[in-house]
C-alpha cells in the first residue's frame, strides 16, 4: 500500500482520467490488475487562537438537525468551557461553519439552508466567547440587525 502526501491527485487509466480531491490521507491499494482507491475524509474543526485564548466551532448532528456547536479555552488549551449551541436553528441545517479571533473578540459565521433558502449568518462575542449576540443575517437588505 502506498499513502502519498499530495492533497488533489489525478489518476490516470487506460480507459480515461479521473481526477480525485481528497482530505489526507490519500490511500492507494493494488488489488490484481486493478486499483482501489480509498479516500479518508478529514473533517477539521475551525479554531481561531489569540493569545492564551482558543476558540472552537463546528457542525454536529446529534438532534438529527445540524447546529453550529463553540468551545472555548483562555487557558491555552488546558480546559474548555462547556460547549454551547450557536446556531440553535430548527427549520434549517447550519453547516460550513468558520470562526476568527482577536483579542477578547470571536466571530462565528455559518451558513443556514434549506430546501427555500440558503443564507449566511453571523454572531459575535465581545467576552471570550462567555455570551454571543443573536443570529445575524448578513443577506438581508439595508442596515444588518439582529435575527428573529
Amino acid at each position: 500500500m502506498n499513502e502519498y502526501s499530495s492533497a488533489s491527485v489525478i489518476i490516470i487509466m487506460a480507459l480515461g482520467i479521473i481526477a480525485a480531491t481528497a482530505s489526507l490521507p490519500l490511500q492507494l491499494t493494488e488489488v490484481s490488475a486493478s486499483v482501489t482507491i480509498t479516500l479518508t475524509p478529514v473533517l477539521l474543526v475551525p479554531i481561531a487562537i489569540s493569545d492564551d485564548n482558543i476558540y472552537v466551532a463546528w457542525p454536529s448532528n446529534k438532534t438529527g438537525n445540524y447546529e453550529v456547536m463553540f468551545r472555548a479555552s483562555t487557558d491555552g488549551g488546558v480546559t474548555f468551557t462547556d460547549k454551547i449551541n450557536l446556531s440553535n436553528s430548527t427549520d434549517t441545517e447550519s453547516q460550513n461553519v468558520q470562526i476568527a479571533a482577536d483579542n477578547d473578540n470571536v466571530v462565528v459565521t455559518w451558513w443556514e439552508r434549506n430546501a427555500t433558502s440558503n443564507e449566511p449568518v453571523v454572531t459575535i462575542s465581545t467576552d471570550n466567547g462567555t455570551t454571543f449576540v443573536p443570529i445575524m443575517k448578513l443577506a438581508d437588505n439595508g442596515t444588518i440587525g439582529m435575527a428573529e
